[in-house]
């Protein structure tokens, strides 16, 4: 009997060991998201354009532009520009990616290139706080689809069934030299290795399908789990109880007037608090941007109604396809204080009125009459400490003017103290006219920021001539 007992002993540990390492495995529930809203989205054509921009709603109707409506966010790989952009979160919290197309139109590239001899990559930047993010790099997520030509319009969702996330996209794999985009999808834990892509949406005959986008719809909202909204020459929805399971179609949304050759691009929001969804369309075909339809029953397309014009406000940049974040507390409170409405501003010459500071290929001098962005930064608080100020580029967000060696750079902020105090300056009155300004160094306090020979350095100021060279006003 003892035996018995030991051997039953040890089954029972073994069992609460399995169950413990289960538990341990799958991500705990973030806290509940119920504080504003924030948009990540690109704004149009164009190196600049086709780029990461963020806008925030505190009612999810009203949105204003982040930083001033300035790119937050640029992609220095592949293509060298982003569409499309998504944000994951991990089901606990801790971690938040966003994805997005390799693609820029315009940039060396046309719309015939990108459909058939495109990017099979994504793009990726992974966070664990919501405001710094890495460096941004790439995912082959179609090289491996037979004759698949481009990866377009991404998107991810945690799946509870398999512990990981489904990560879709859209691929050109042409029928009879036509173009026909099917939705691919793959399995990840991590966004940096995939499963092997499976077909994932396929419409019949020719008719192509590039935008989807998933929610889950809490119990006792309609018959499904899950719904998804596609562009597929109409703006089809269809639900499901398991993402990647049976998907029953439910309907489109042209009993509104809205059909795949107006609208594209949908993106979900569960207004916070309520038993209400807006599902956002970009008005392509008129050039509108987006607008909200609203509904009680995502499942349902005649419970969709389209809101007055004047009930919403898209901001002052066009937003094109994106992704909407509801945001806890804390997230607001992160994102509100990294991107501020903080103008964008040059910095003038006292001694060469005709040349303002300028990074080209990362160094740092004064050009004459320079007004691009190049020239262009924001005077953020100081990276180390109150009462100070930093130097962030205005087409390289995250980079900052920095010294080394007492030579400047514009260099991506590390999140080293380091970095911090070699970018960090205090503002003072104008050495060579107090109502300038010159800017003293954080960590060598008997140096100041001063040209030489037009590059910028960090120098003693013990002359005149370099009382003039270091003082700067602060200009639009």
């Amino acid at each position: 009997m003892s035996r018995v007992l030991t051997r039953l002993a040890a089954i029972l540990v073994a069992v609460g060991l399995f169950f413990t390492s289960q538990t341990l495995t799958t991500p705990q529930k973030a806290a509940a998201a119920d504080s504003g809203y924030l948009m990540v989205h690109f704004t149009g054509e164009g190196a600049e354009s086709q780029q990461l921009y963020l806008s925030h709603s505190s009612d999810g109707l009203h949105w204003n532009d982040l930083d001033g409506g300035g790119m937050v966010l640029r992609s220095p790989v592949g293509t060298k520009g982003v569409r499309d952009p998504a944000f994951v979160r991990s089901p606990d919290g801790s971690k938040y990616w966003i994805i997005a197309t390799d693609l820029c139109i315009g940039c060396g590239q046309d719309w015939n290139a990108a459909i058939n001899n495109g990017s099979r990559n994504l793009v990726l930047w992974e966070s664990t706080d919501l405001v710094t993010w890495s460096q941004p790099w790439l995912l082959d997520v179609a090289g491996a689809i037979p004759d698949g030509r481009n990866a377009w319009a991404p998107e991810a969702i945690w799946n509870p069934a398999t512990n990981d996330y489904v990560l879709y996209w859209a691929t050109n794999v042409p029928l009879n030299g036509a173009t026909k985009h099917r939705i691919f999808y793959a399995r990840t834990s991590d966004f940096r290795t995939i499963t092997t892509p499976q077909a994932y949406i396929v419409r019949p005959g020719a008719q192509e399908i590039i935008d989807t986008q998933i929610i889950e719809v809490p119990s006792g909202v309609g018959d499904y789990r899950y719904v998804r909204a596609s562009g597929d020459g109409q703006i089809t929805l269809e639900g499901s109880n398991s993402i990647l399971g049976t998907w029953t179609s439910l309907g489109n949304l042209s009993g509104i007037g809205l059909t795949g050759s107006q609208v594209e691009g949908p993106m979900w929001m569960k207004f916070n608090g309520t038993g209400k969804w807006a599902l956002y369309l970009d008005q392509y075909a008129t050039s509108g941007g987006y607008m909200p339809v609203v509904t009680t029953d995502p499942s349902d397309p005649a419970a969709y109604r389209k809101p007055a014009s004047s009930s919403y406000h898209m901001g002052g940049t066009k937003k094109r396809h994106g992704w909407i974040l509801n945001l806890t507390a804390a997230e607001e409170s992160r994102v509100l204080a990294r991107w501020p409405g903080t103008a964008a501003n040059r910095l003038q010459s006292y001694n060469f009125q005709d040349r303002y500071v300028r990074h080209t290929d990362f160094d740092v001098r004064i050009d004459q009459n320079i007004t691009g962005a190049d020239a262009q930064f924001r005077l953020r608080p100081g990276l180390a400490g109150s009462g100070s100020v930093s130097f962030e580029s205005v087409n390289y967000p995250g980079y900052f003017l920095r010294h080394a060696d007492y030579d400047f750079r514009l260099v991506r902020n590390d999140g080293s103290s380091q970095f911090a105090a070699d970018a960090t300056f205090l503002k003072v009155a104008g050495l060579a006219d107090p109502a300038w300004s010159s800017f003293r160094s954080y960590n060598h306090p008997d140096r100041y920021i001063r040209h030489y020979a037009y590059y910028l350095k960090l120098d003693p100021v013990t002359t005149a001539t370099a009382r003039g060279d270091a003082t700067f006003r602060v200009t639009s």
